[in-house]
């Protein structure tokens, strides 16, 4: 798989995760109407088939890769959607998680 569709895969995986999640506490925390839930349910069971459309085949180490990637776009999501403002050890430690993304999935493994 090229690094171009790996990375673009974990993005809109992100994107449906973490909007999905944010959809849901939109509706429990913020009093929105029940359907913003039902949305955040539906966009959440997109993450996992988007998840799942990256070639390789384990498991373990998508979802461990992605979680670097679902820290990185939970500030980003919180920057652009609420107004949040990252310090700099949220970015250190989304560096951090990016480069320990990219040991995960494109370090060189025998075939």
């Amino acid at each position: 798989m090229s690094i171009a569709r790996t990375i673009i895969l974990f993005a809109l995986a992100a994107v449906a995760e973490i909007g999905g999640a944010w959809l849901v506490w939109q509706a429990v925390r913020e009093g929105k109407a029940w359907w913003w839930a039902g949305l955040g349910v539906v966009a959440l069971g997109a993450y996992g088939f988007i998840a799942a459309m990256q070639s390789d085949a384990n498991f373990g180490r998508v979802l461990a890769a992605y979680g670097g990637v679902f820290i990185t776009g939970s500030l980003i999501w919180g920057m652009i959607v609420d107004k949040f403002t990252p310090d700099r050890w949220d970015v250190i430690g989304a560096l951090v998680c990016l480069f320990g993304v990219s040991i995960i999935m494109f370090a060189p493994r025998p075939a």
